[in-house]
């Protein structure tokens, strides 16, 4: 069997033996000569902060605000009920309309919607449901328990609030109560609407 031949070892030069173990020298003679960055003792500049809907904001503020002025007995509670009759609706139908007995034939959800934004949606939809001739229809304002005060305190329920004032200055809403809890419960409300005139 024959013998093979090893590759021949290239000669060591004894001069070059720490640069072929240093990899930073290796590095260094591979790149060329750098010149260095000059230090700088200021830290960077934080980000810019997030821009925010300060209008908004303030709208929100001055809403919470507005419910504070209101009498006590006006601003409605996480848990209260929405209720409200004008004489033109017979107590029986009422009773209907509590039990939520009758049908809601359209539906707005306001959930996440400030006070500014859900009055205009409100009276948008309230005013496009009578121009159809719906009879009842449900606003789902929320319970609001998790709101916050800007100020600190408790929470107040904004929209909800909001839903209560809107639909009481309307003349074509005849009625409204807080649905039953198979349909939100003090989180959403039913509505009675006027018929549309023609």
């Amino acid at each position: 069997m024959a013998k093979r031949d090893r590759p021949p070892t290239p000669p060591s030069d004894p001069g070059d033996a720490s640069a072929a173990t240093d990899p930073g020298d290796l590095f260094r003679s591979a790149v060329g000569p750098v010149r260095p960055l000059q230090a700088s003792d200021r830290a960077p500049a934080p980000p810019p902060p997030k821009p925010r809907a300060r209008m908004a904001e303030l709208d929100e503020i001055e809403a919470v605000r507005t419910l504070r002025r209101m009498p006590a007995a006006d601003v409605l509670a996480a848990g209260d009920a929405l209720s409200h009759r004008r004489e033109a609706v017979p107590v029986p139908v009422f009773k209907r309309l509590k039990r939520g007995e009758i049908a809601a034939q359209d539906e707005l959800d306001l959930h996440g919607a400030g006070a500014v934004e859900a009055e205009r949606v409100l009276r948008t939809f309230i005013a496009q449901a009578q121009r159809d001739g719906l009879g009842c229809v449900r606003i789902i304002h929320g319970k609001g328990v998790h709101a916050e005060a800007p100020f600190g305190g408790p929470g107040l329920p904004v929209v909800k609030n909001v839903v209560d004032r809107v639909l009481r200055q309307r003349a074509d809403v005849l009625a409204f109560h807080s649905a039953p809890p198979a349909q939100g419960g003090t989180g959403a409300v039913l509505v009675l609407l006027a018929p549309r005139r023609r």
